[in-house]
């Protein structure tokens, strides 16, 4: 991480001396993350499928699809909800499936299983 991709962190829970300092400093200045409030960011909460497609989202640089129709199998998704650009980008590049055929599973905890998948099919591999 290098001093011009971090940005001054601003959270409560999140201090200078804690390990992921730099990491959280570098994805809220990145945009990727914001905090679970204006002043906490809540570092020992667990992720949902849906936040981490979206940090995993943004990090690619947020691309939006406004001239292609996709219509997710998945009765849990909504096209209200703060994820749908991010679960349509990873679909689109094979980043993502859903927990079963009609389902996404957005608000389920995203097991660590999940999410090195889904860190390692973003990078092509």
């Amino acid at each position: 991480v290098t001093d011009e991709k971090r940005a001054e962190v601003v959270f409560d829970d999140v201090k200078t001396t804690d390990y992921f300092y730099n990491a959280v400093s570098w994805a809220y200045g990145e945009g990727i993350t914001t905090g679970t409030s204006y002043t906490t960011f809540s570092p020992d909460d667990s992720c949902t499928r849906a936040q981490m497609i979206t940090f995993i989202w943004r990090a690619a640089g947020s691309m939006k699809f406004d001239n292609v129709t996709v219509n997710p199998p998945y009765t849990d998704v909504s096209k209200d909800g703060y994820y749908y650009d991010a679960l349509i980008w990873a679909l689109l590049n094979s980043i993502t499936n859903g927990t079963s055929s009609t389902t996404f599973g957005p608000d389920d905890l995203c097991t660590r299983a999940q999410a090195v998948t889904m860190l390692y099919r973003y990078m092509g591999r």
